[in-house]
């Protein structure tokens, strides 16, 4: 079986797919901190964290990473896109707020597979005077992000984009990283997805859209399913279901090509897992993404 270790890309490609929000203004914070899952009143300044938007009923909308620039100035590194539509949405809830929320087309962002130069954990560093990059791996992989302007990115070969891509989505899989397409946005809890492991989520904050539903199975201990990231011997994609023993057992909410992140009981046999027809084999998860 391939280990799954992405080539050795050079320079920084642009990721396709990942775009950005900003929320600017002097309640940029108290807003994103009301809005979002993770504790961003409590995040210093150039730093970044894990975070998510749930639902009222505490399903998971969108996971992204949360940069605090400013004072009044916190990005939103959105993976899997739709930055245009979240924002329209997040509109809705800014009220007499003093916050701007912009989609930026003037920024690209572009990745590594290679250690940051200077950032390191969740701390963000300064590239030039328009750029930042992020520390987004571990020793066992890592890997570099960085934003700035888009022609600080030139375009690559449509194919080595679509490769680089590829390789980049299934290392966030390995890291147990959820990357969700639109068939699986507001289906799982953070729990479900296991945004825990990436501190993606506070159960100590105050309100946010889904909180009590997140707080009553963390408090209550009501979690009964969690992410595996498993190896497909077949094409597979988000929400083909996984058979044991030919039961449904769960149901896969991220793929990348062979590599899928399934959200299955907490407790399984150790018999063989099958998506369709096909041999699913468990891998182990890396840590280290966690902020």
């Amino acid at each position: 079986m391939p280990d799954n270790l992405p080539p050795a890309f050079v320079a920084y490609p642009r990721l396709p797919g990942h775009q950005l929000l900003s929320l600017q203004g002097v309640d940029a914070v108290a807003f994103a901190h009301a809005q979002f899952s993770s504790d961003v009143t409590a995040l210093p300044l150039l730093h970044w964290q894990w975070s998510a938007w749930l639902s009222a009923k505490g399903r998971t909308l969108a996971v992204f990473q949360l940069l605090r620039l400013a004072d009044d100035h916190v990005l939103l590194v959105l993976a899997d896109g739709d930055a245009d539509a979240i924002a329209s949405q997040l509109q809705r809830f800014v009220f007499r707020r003093k916050v701007k929320l912009q989609v930026h087309a003037d920024l690209a962002v572009a990745g590594a597979f290679t250690a940051p130069e200077a950032a390191a954990g969740a701390a963000i560093a300064l590239v030039g005077s328009q750029g930042w990059e992020l520390d987004l791996g571990s020793d066992a992989l890592p890997r570099t992000l960085r934003i700035g302007p888009i022609e600080a990115f030139p375009a690559s070969d449509e194919a080595e984009d679509a490769a680089f891509a590829l390789a980049w989505r299934q290392a966030d899989l390995r890291f147990g990283l959820p990357r969700l397409a639109e068939s699986q946005r507001e289906v799982w809890t953070p729990q479900q997805l296991g945004l825990d492991r990436l501190n993606g989520y506070s159960v100590k904050k105050g309100c946010y859209p889904g909180q009590e539903i997140v707080a009553r199975t963390h408090f209550l201990g009501k979690a009964k399913r969690a992410v595996q990231l498993l190896h497909t011997a077949a094409p597979a994609q988000a929400g083909d279901g996984v058979q044991q023993d030919g039961v449904a057992l769960g149901t896969l909410a991220s793929v990348a090509g062979d590599l899928a992140l399934a959200v299955l009981p907490l407790e399984t046999g150790d018999s063989e897992l099958q998506v369709g027809n096909a041999v699913a084999q468990r891998m182990p998860l890396l840590d280290g993404l966690a902020r």
